[in-house]
């Protein structure tokens, strides 16, 4: 999953929360030992959760359509697709203003902790919150630009005009994996 999945998947605790979306720029256990305790826990969740949803037959069936034209990157795209259905999923935001009222807690709680923020993610969490980011995976436009944004942070990736195309092709088989795959995430977490 991607930000918004995280954000979700922290259940409302702000340092599980910040460990969770701060953890892909956090390398090695040197660096985890600089971080308060919960966010560390937080850092390590998103790590669980990611190998979870690595290994889970409806993200490894998802990626298929993705992995002759983007390779390794077909899981990164498939994290960020989840998230479009995340935020359509009424079970977990009723309505369009639940998932505003969510996303914008989700960047005060963060920005409590700037200051132990990786550098990297300080430099893009303004643009993450001015532009609102989670809220708008809910909207096509807002994938197209999620998966430009992924292209522009992955080095190597091939432009992701045809990863949208894609995604609008399979638009329906993608939602099935989701709904597959995204309870089962979220008991995995209150269980681990």
């Amino acid at each position: 999953m991607n930000y918004l999945g995280h954000a979700v998947l922290s259940f409302g605790d702000s340092q599980i929360l910040v460990g969770n979306m701060i953890a892909d720029h956090v390398k090695g256990k040197l660096a985890l030992e600089k971080f308060p305790l919960r966010v560390k826990e937080g850092i390590l969740l998103h790590r669980k959760i990611d190998a979870f949803t690595d290994q889970h037959p409806a993200t490894k069936r998802a990626m298929l359509w993705f992995r002759a034209d983007y390779g390794l990157y077909s899981g990164a795209i498939v994290d960020s697709l989840y998230d479009h259905f995340l935020a359509n999923d009424p079970k977990y935001f009723s309505s369009e203003q639940a998932l505003l009222q969510f996303s914008e807690k989700t960047y005060a709680q963060i920005d409590t902790q700037v200051t132990i923020f990786p550098t990297l993610f300080r430099q893009y969490f303004p643009y993450m919150r001015q532009q609102n980011w989670l809220y708008n995976y809910r909207t096509l436009a807002g994938m197209q630009k999620s998966l430009h944004g992924l292209h522009r942070r992955a080095k190597y990736m091939p432009s992701p005009e045809k990863a949208y195309q894609l995604f609008i092709a399979h638009y329906y088989q993608l939602a099935q994996c989701y709904y597959e795959f995204f309870d089962e995430a979220a008991h995995f977490v209150k269980v681990t």
